[in-house]
């Protein structure tokens, strides 16, 4: 049987190249403005603030660029603002309806702060009511997990952040982000397997730690909340690598699951010796690795890592008996 999550899976690449088409000039003029404020607030939940954790952590590696990732309502009623002050607000929301990100939107708006809006529908209400819509195409998605969604917005981010950035390193990852389009669709058609294989292997696991350093961590939040969680209804925490020595460090043993984000780099010196040290005590280590799959400049590892783990999440809903991408309570029930 062939599940909706499959088909937006499937419709990944075309949909970036459809975004790049349409918004690539858009994006860049917006860098150029923020690119002049003083601090740039990021604001999005669930899949969309996994992005937010990701720019900001791919910039921080290589610019002293002012980047605050905060969910919309931690925004709302925890954040102090001055109006007019010289501050930017990126807001990402697939829907352009998610009530806690618009509700930053309006407090943005009422303080004079200027709102671009990366969102997938073009007549949502963020899509109306910010200063600018970055309208992703990735078409209306069903399946939770937001695949499509994922990898546009995040797209739409590296454009914006790494063009304000004068380097050679940040040269060197804007040319190969135009590449992205084919490797997702060249890795999509190569990693099926082997991630099926991998969620056969941990069907009846119910807890899975997932783990990553610096810029993995984002795809990590994003794997636990949104894919394990909300995917395919299983228990999941995401944990910084660095963090590993202090709490999961005490739980690890024999029988305990945990997923390993790596991309080879400096960063992953904390998590390869998690790794070790979980090898020793016989921990049920799952790792994705960037180097198994492409040679792409590390700073891009979350374009790579996500479409195995998007087969990997897909597979383990089915082995378990759930539609994957369906959900329980999401968008019916409202607090």
């Amino acid at each position: 049987m062939e599940y909706g999550m499959y088909n937006e899976i499937m419709e990944q690449p075309i949909s970036l190249k459809r975004t790049i088409e349409s918004e690539k000039e858009h994006l860049e003029q917006i860098s150029e403005e923020y690119s002049k404020f003083d601090k740039i607030y990021l604001i999005g939940c669930g899949s969309s603030i996994s992005t937010c954790y990701t720019i900001k952590d791919a910039i921080k590696t290589i610019s002293t660029i002012d980047i605050d990732v905060q969910t919309g309502y931690e925004f709302v009623d925890n954040q102090y603002l001055e109006k007019d002050s010289n501050v930017g607000v990126i807001l990402t929301s697939q829907s352009g309806e998610t009530s806690d990100t618009l509700s930053a939107l309006r407090k943005a708006k009422e303080n004079n702060i200027k709102t671009v809006a990366i969102t997938n529908e073009k007549d949502s209400s963020m899509a109306k009511e910010a200063d600018e819509a970055v309208i992703t195409l990735g078409g209306t998605e069903l399946a939770i997990l937001g695949t499509k969604t994922y990898v546009t917005q995040l797209f739409a981010l590296y454009i914006i952040f790494f063009k304000m950035v004068k380097s050679e390193r940040a040269e060197h990852v804007l040319e190969q982000l135009y590449t992205v389009p084919d490797l997702i669709e060249k890795l999509i058609n190569s990693t099926e397997e082997k991630s099926k294989k991998i969620a056969e292997e941990n069907k009846d696991v119910d807890l899975f730690y997932c783990m990553g350093s610096g810029l993995n961590f984002g795809l990590a939040y994003k794997l636990a909340m949104t894919m394990f969680m909300e995917g395919s209804l299983k228990h999941a925490c995401p944990i910084y690598s660095g963090e590993f020595r202090h709490g999961l460090i005490e739980r690890v043993e024999e029988g305990v699951t945990v997923v390993f984000l790596r991309s080879g780099d400096q960063p992953d010196e904390v998590t390869d010796r998690a790794i070790k040290f979980c090898e020793n005590l016989k921990v049920n280590n799952i790792v994705f690795d960037l180097q198994e799959y492409s040679d792409i400049d590390p700073l891009l590892t979350p374009f790579v890592l996500i479409i195995p783990l998007e087969w990997f999440i897909y597979h383990l809903s089915i082995f378990n008996g759930e539609d994957p991408g369906s959900t329980r309570h999401i968008g019916k029930i409202r607090y």
